[in-house]
């Protein structure tokens, strides 16, 4: 085609199968420069305005807005920023939907009696879904002396990541963690029932990262088959004594077991119970959350007789201050009805 070919904003419309409109709208955006103006004052266009309309046009079918748009003519960076953005808002959009589907699915298969209740657990979850509430709980919940970072993982390894493409049973799951961990659903005693410090040489800051540790060889022990914890067992004794200055010896293991037993917060209990089924993928083995080495952990200690206490702990019979860690990984298994 001549570069000479001029064009009137009709002709362009009709070399492009838009209307008169749709040019002018564009034009009038600085989108589609004008090659100039005839006699008359009527707009005039060449060939490479049919190109750019014709890109324009494959940009809003995209769903770009017209300053995406815009931005994307002048410079290709910005498109591939635009697209980038397009297909995370996208991501979302069918996540939502993936979820939708089956929360819908979920209220067909049920009975009667037990629709309203899911009904009230589905509609407090926002669409698509998302763990905001659920690690807003454990901040809450968590020794309020943890540096950011430290905090952050913790936070990260606490909240189980939502399954791509659900089923009806993990939304479920998913929507009883939530009005589990909601604000005002519990009162913040009932997780941290005193948040005074057992004494001035305890460091949650190091209990929590040697928790950290022993959870993963924990994690990697139970996934060898293994009956009893070895090396997690002594990282996780090792972390809870060197947070407040004392040996590990067999008389602090069996107080350690004790205490731990006596400390256990059902609230946590559940929680970590249904995050396991969460991150449990479809037809796959039982995921291995930190509640669940937790337990394993605990178990590996085995139990004192009633009379035996750490220093820096309350008597046995009641809450130790500050112990919000060895409920707060302890799942429940035992514990099946609804959140």
């Amino acid at each position: 085609m001549s570069s000479d070919v001029m064009w009137s904003i009709g002709e362009l419309a009709e070399q492009a199968s838009v209307t008169v409109k749709t040019v002018r709208y564009y034009s009038d955006r600085g989108l589609l420069p004008e090659a100039g103006r005839s006699s008359g004052g009527h707009r005039r266009y060449g060939p490479e305005a049919l190109d750019r309309l014709r890109l324009i046009r494959s940009l809003r079918a995209l769903d770009l807005p017209v300053p995406e748009v815009g931005r994307a003519l002048e410079d290709e960076s910005a498109l591939e920023g635009a697209v980038a953005r397009q297909l995370r808002e996208l991501g979302s959009q069918l996540a939502a939907l993936r979820w939708r589907e089956a929360a819908l699915q979920l209220l067909q298969d049920c009975t009667a009696a037990e629709r309203a209740d899911r009904l009230r657990l589905i509609g407090a979850v926002t669409s698509p879904p998302d763990t905001t509430v659920l690690a807003r709980f454990w901040r809450r919940v968590l020794p309020p002396r943890l540096p950011a970072p430290l905090l952050t993982a913790v936070v990260d390894a606490a909240v189980p990541q939502l399954p791509d493409d659900p089923t009806p049973a993990q939304v479920l799951t998913f929507a009883r963690l939530h009005a589990l961990t909601a604000p005002g659903r519990l009162s913040i005693d009932v997780c941290r029932p005193d948040l005074r410090e057992p004494d001035e040489d305890y460091r949650p800051a190091v209990l929590y990262q040697g928790l950290g540790t022993a959870y993963e060889l924990a994690a990697a022990e139970m996934a060898d088959g293994a009956g009893r914890p070895g090396e997690a067992l002594d990282c996780f004794v090792a972390a809870h004594a060197d947070s407040r200055g004392l040996r590990d010896t067999p008389e602090f293991r069996r107080r350690l077991g004790y205490v731990l037993d006596q400390t256990a917060d059902p609230v946590i209990l559940r929680y970590w119970q249904l995050a396991a089924e969460l991150a449990t993928p479809v037809g796959g083995p039982p995921a291995v959350t930190a509640g669940a080495a937790h337990e394993w952990l605990r178990a590996g200690l085995g139990t004192t007789a009633p009379g035996a206490s750490i220093p820096g702990t309350t008597a046995p019979g009641t809450t130790a201050p500050g112990t919000t860690t060895p409920g707060a990984f302890t799942p429940d298994v035992r514990r099946p009805e609804a959140a």
